[in-house]
């Protein structure tokens, strides 16, 4: 806090003074990137991430294109393949939330570089206007810094969240449930090269149990006939 108070109390500097700390207001301050190095940076890094995600995205579809190709006729590696991309997903999403991440600091960073030069030059026109603004409300600059240290802070929690380790654990029922997903899909991409299931037959077969009508006449002929018995007797 102390930096700003220096550049909005400094308008008694003599002009020789006053032109080198302008020139080193510009440069950064020693040990540290400029915002624009930091700003480069972050933009390399994201293309960099931006490439991963591509290349993750490849080795996926390879993967998957394995285990379809093993299916059941060789399931360990199939299971393997699976296996593989479940890894390379997570790979994946934690590319995200980084890409995300980064993204977020870039736009902070951009943020406080272009208010740093407002109060630079809120700072000019306060020495062009001393007898209004003699000196500048520390309030208000206290408020702004407050602000980008606690966007600051929720990403560095960001960060923290995104880099922690990633245990392997696989549900091996989902796996075998995603296997067969493939193998039905390979059947049914098998059965339309065919030609398709064979047409049932339109007519309607003859049916082997004796109809309702058979069947009561030979009660009623297997009545008559032990009614004779018993007259015979």
């Amino acid at each position: 806090m102390s930096k700003i108070s220096k550049l909005f109390k400094g308008s008694s500097s003599s002009g020789s003074s006053s032109s080198s700390s302008s020139k080193s207001k510009h440069h950064r301050s020693k040990g540290g990137p400029s915002p624009q190095e930091a700003i480069h940076r972050l933009r390399e890094t994201e293309e960099m991430l931006t490439k991963k995600q591509e290349y993750l995205e490849k080795r996926i579809e390879q993967e998957v294109a394995t285990a379809k190709k093993h299916g059941t006729k060789n399931k360990r590696a199939a299971l393997q393949a699976l296996k593989r991309k479940k890894r390379l997903e997570q790979q994946l999403t934690q590319i995200d939330g980084t890409l995300s991440t980064i993204e977020f600091q870039r736009e902070a960073l951009e943020n406080s570089h272009t208010n740093t030069e407002v109060l630079k030059n809120m700072g000019f026109a306060a020495k062009a206007m001393k007898q209004v603004h003699e000196n500048m409300d520390i309030d208000k600059i206290d408020d702004l810094m407050q602000d980008i240290t606690e966007q600051q802070d929720v990403a560095r929690e960001i960060s923290e969240a995104i880099s922690g380790p990633f245990g392997e654990q696989f549900d091996e029922d989902e796996l075998l449930a995603e296997l067969e997903e493939l193998e039905q899909e390979d059947l049914e991409e098998s059965m339309k090269s065919m030609g398709g299931l064979p047409s049932v037959p339109s007519s309607k077969l003859p049916s082997s149990r004796p109809s309702r009508a058979t069947t009561k006449k030979r009660v009623e002929d297997d009545d008559d006939m032990r009614m004779l018995a018993s007259w015979g007797t």
